[in-house]
């Protein structure tokens, strides 16, 4: 059999769905309705009570007036005169007042309670339908009761003879539809103030939500709590500072990374920039007063590279990436370059130097062999011995000992002052060889190429405090540039491939500084550059009972190079 025909595929069915919407500016708009519905049906029910009360109070105080102004000696005369009947002058004058104020009724009754009066002529010489003691002893009355003409506001006055003696009662009633009607005829306009009460709140609940829905980007709660959790734990999470300021330049959020690296605490959160960090470069660059991409500000010990990007609310936000080992090993690197390329002269210079010594052996010149060693081993000799002699820290002698070795490859004169002592007592070696690895590499580049050129350390001390000056034979530094030169990111070389020059001048100063102390440039003897630096506190106390070494004597003449 062959398959049935099939007709063209039905789409889906889609039902619709109702519940509690999940956008921010729906349940913030159906809240805001609900609310000012619910306050105006409050407020329109709390204004109709009252007007309720208030609209029977006004028909049995008006009941009451006109029973009061009906109960007069004139008429309880004719009531003591005159026997109940259709035709009496009681009942004329109970039905003038009746017609003339709009009553409902005017009852005049004796003191048993039988009527005199009624708009319904069978109803006179009856007992009234009520009890009519109050008013009989002397009481006013106001009530809401139902009689025989049915519902109505009730106002009840005694009614006395010349004499002031009670010899019967004024009832009068206002028919209560006339007061029901009154008050349902001011609901339609007081539902009209409400709806346009209403109205209004409903169109400032919209323009709220709108508003809210642009500042939200029409999120949902569940999407806003999302991005806030994934908000703190990138903060916490990345491994860069991040800091938030308001347009005011005060601090609204600081992640864990930028308090590490900015030495902040918690409680920076709301606290001005400049009081947090102090007036300098790093503060000016988070500010935005220095502008440009990866600027680098030096913080501490730190070496950081900030990034600042305005928002849209006047305020910025700052990512900070901590540079302090890449630069460490930037200067290491530039620093075994400089070795290696020592080390190479050095491979071509021992290579020619065997091959004078193979040839004058060959040539059988014993003697001038001898002699030709000698100077060589002697003058490299000399310059190790004359480092040590002045310096006495291995690591800082080291350090002077291969500076002096990358100076004569480049052809540079680099002394050591005659005047120089330091001795081992320093308590951070690795800090005054940062500081005159700095100074030296800047004194060399500045001085090589030149005839004669020649860069000059010294080393002395005051007490505990440590005093370096490295003089040079270059262009020197003029006068206006010499507190410039120790700012961060601030160079007139080429950068490294590595990463950014300007930074080695600011760590000296900010180490110096740090200790208490300073560093400073000026004009050498020698018309060049003069650094000094000043360590307080650099050496630890001398022991008690120590025993000099003396100095190994030095080649005269011999100077280190």
């Amino acid at each position: 059999m062959s398959p049935a025909p099939t007709g063209p595929a039905r789409p889906p069915v889609r039902r619709l769905r109702f519940g509690w919407p999940r956008r921010v500016f729906s349940q913030v708009l159906l809240m805001q309705l609900a609310v000012a519905t619910g306050v105006t049906v409050l407020a329109t029910g709390l204004f109709l009570a009252p007007l309720s009360a208030q609209l029977d109070d006004q028909a049995m105080r008006r009941a009451l007036a006109i029973a009061e102004s009906t109960a007069s000696p004139r008429l309880a005369s004719d009531l003591t005169a005159t026997p109940p009947s259709a035709g009496g002058p009681v009942q004329a004058e109970a039905e003038r007042i009746r017609t003339s104020t709009g009553a409902e009724y005017v009852v005049v009754m004796n003191g048993r309670g039988v009527r005199w009066s009624h708009p319904d002529p069978a109803q006179i010489g009856r007992r009234v339908s009520t009890d009519p003691s109050t008013a009989l002893a002397g009481h006013e009355v106001m009530e809401i009761d139902s009689g025989t003409l049915g519902r109505s506001a009730r106002g009840k006055a005694p009614l006395r003879d010349a004499g002031g003696r009670i010899v019967g009662a004024v009832s009068v009633g206002i028919e209560y539809d006339s007061v029901r009607a009154r008050l349902l005829a001011a609901i339609p306009g007081l539902l009209a103030y409400a709806g346009g009460a209403l109205a209004a709140g409903a169109l400032a609940a919209y323009l709220i939500s709108r508003r809210l829905q642009r500042r939200t980007h029409d999120l949902a709660f569940s999407d806003i709590s999302a991005l806030l959790a994934e908000r703190e734990a990138m903060l916490h999470g990345i491994r860069e500072g991040v800091v938030a300021l308001d347009r005011a330049g005060a601090v609204r959020l600081v992640n864990d990374e930028a308090q590490r690296l900015l030495g902040l605490g918690p409680e920076a959160a709301g606290r001005p920039l400049e009081e947090l960090l102090g007036p300098g470069r790093t503060a000016d660059v988070l500010a935005g007063r220095v502008t440009g991409e990866d600027l680098v500000a030096v913080q501490g010990h730190r070496v950081l590279i900030a990034n600042r990007m305005p928002t849209h609310d006047g305020g910025a936000v700052v990512t900070l990436r901590d540079r302090t080992e890449l630069e460490r090993l930037g200067r290491e690197l530039d620093s075994t370059r400089g070795l290696i390329d020592a080390l190479r002269a050095q491979d071509h210079e021992h290579a020619n130097r065997l091959h004078t010594l193979l040839g004058l052996l060959e040539l059988e010149m014993h003697e001038e062999a001898v002699e030709f060693v000698t100077e060589v081993v002697g003058v490299h000799r000399a310059t190790a011995e004359q480092v040590t002699e002045k310096v006495r820290d291995p690591l800082l002698a080291a350090l002077l000992v291969g500076k002096a070795t990358v100076a004569a490859e480049r052809g540079v004169s680099l002394r050591i002052a005659p005047d120089s002592l330091l001795p081992d007592r320093l308590v951070d070696p690795r800090e005054l060889v940062t500081v005159v690895g700095n100074l030296v590499d800047n004194a060399l580049d500045a001085v090589g190429g030149a005839p004669g050129a020649r860069v000059e350390v010294a080393l002395g001390t005051r007490g505990r405090t440590v005093v370096l000056t490295v003089s040079d034979t270059g262009p020197g530094v003029p006068e206006e540039r010499r507190e410039l030169i120790f700012t961060e990111g601030w160079s007139t070389k080429e950068p490294p491939s590595h990463g950014k020059r300007g930074l080695g001048l600011a760590l000296v100063r900010r180490l110096a500084e740090r200790r208490g102390g300073s560093a400073v440039v000026a004009s050498g003897p020698d018309g060049g550059a003069e650094f000094t630096v000043v360590l307080p506190d650099a050496l630890t106390d001398p022991e008690p009972y120590a025993v000099a070494v003396p100095a190994t004597p030095r080649t005269p003449g011999k100077a280190a190079r």
